[in-house]
């Protein structure tokens, strides 16, 4: 009987930066089994774009999970499937707590069961909370400020003690703001509700909407507006690539950054997207919202030293022109 080739589970991979690591992963030699229950996820980004095996349903199905680990030969896990609106989050508290905490305390008690002892996993820089020096660093003390970022904090810790009272070896990256698109136009971000700066400054280009708002003017930041630190997507799918291989390899749990190092405004974003599409971009300045820190930005040193990970495309104009070349296609 010819041995069953190894294969991994990505929960979520039919979301925005699931899709691109699972395009990462297929391009690095892999079998991929993906698990997504389309509240979010794109069926034909898994079927037609990646044509990767697809299972539809919930990381909370404890049922369907054991069926997954006793007919696939499931290797790792890389873990997605999280809500991730911050604002939702507030309104919404136990949307976010039953699929992000308990969905994923039902993940690693299957996975336990199967003897899959290896997860990465995506967190949020939002742990930290308001910063306290920047760059921050993985050592950062951890407040996190809405049940989102509570959510994924105590999704963190339960990865510590299932590595302590079970051997599950994690990476948790922590990463700062995922932008962009695959550069060659195959898959980007959409999210309904959309939420993040960059495909809503693109959507009011191509008259989506009417107008941009920057909430603040008066930071203590050069301009006056919050600095972010943006990543391309393909960048963190690459990085997740690299901690797979990590454990895969006998390392041991380890917590990353994954950040540019640079910060960039609201209005560098809203300039940079002028010049990339040649369009002019209404503006409407507004009071600044509660809880938005004025400068967020990480340093990645740690995942450069022990993963030799780096960015191949920090620059902001490279960022946005992917983006926007997805963004046309997808909405025109």
């Amino acid at each position: 009987m010819s041995q069953v080739q190894p294969e991994i589970l990505v929960t979520g991979g039919a979301g925005y930066i699931g899709s691109h690591t699972v395009l990462a992963l297929q391009r690095a030699g892999y079998n991929v089994v993906v698990l997504d229950n389309l509240v979010c996820g794109h069926r034909e980004f898994v079927e037609e774009i990646l044509k990767a095996k697809l299972v539809i349903g919930d990381v909370g199905d404890r049922t369907l999970l054991d069926q997954i680990f006793a007919s696939h030969n499931i290797a790792a896990v890389l873990h997605f499937a999280a809500y991730i609106a911050v604002g939702e989050s507030v309104i919404y508290p136990a949307k976010y707590y039953r699929n992000n905490v308990s969905g994923t305390l039902t993940l690693l008690e299957a996975m336990v069961a199967a003897d899959v002892k290896t997860l990465v996993f995506p967190s949020t820089c939002a742990v930290y909370g308001m910063p306290q020096e920047v760059p921050m660093t993985e050592v950062h003390p951890q407040n996190p400020i809405n049940p989102y970022a509570t959510s994924k904090w105590m999704m963190e810790r339960m990865l510590a003690d299932f590595d302590h009272a079970y051997q599950l070896r994690f990476i948790v990256f922590r990463f700062f703001n995922a932008a962009g698109a695959n550069p060659e136009g195959l898959l980007g971000e959409d999210h309904y509700p959309e939420t993040h700066l960059i495909p809503l400054v693109l959507w009011t280009v191509l008259g989506k909407r009417d107008s941009i708002a920057i909430w603040g003017t008066d930071y203590s930041t050069p301009d006056g507006t919050c600095l972010r630190d943006y990543i391309h997507v393909s960048d963190l799918a690459d990085a997740h690539i690299l901690g797979l291989e990590y454990l895969l390899q006998g390392g041991k749990s380890e917590i990353f950054n994954l950040g540019s190092g640079n910060g960039f405004s609201v209005r560098q974003v809203i300039d940079t997207a002028k010049q990339v599409t040649q369009k002019e971009i209404k503006i409407i300045e507004c009071d600044r919202r509660p809880g938005d820190a004025p400068i967020l930005v990480g340093s990645s040193d740690k995942a450069r030293k022990i993963l030799g990970w780096s960015a191949k495309y920090p620059e902001l104009s490279k960022i946005i022109s992917d983006a926007w070349q997805w963004h046309q296609r997808r909405h025109h």
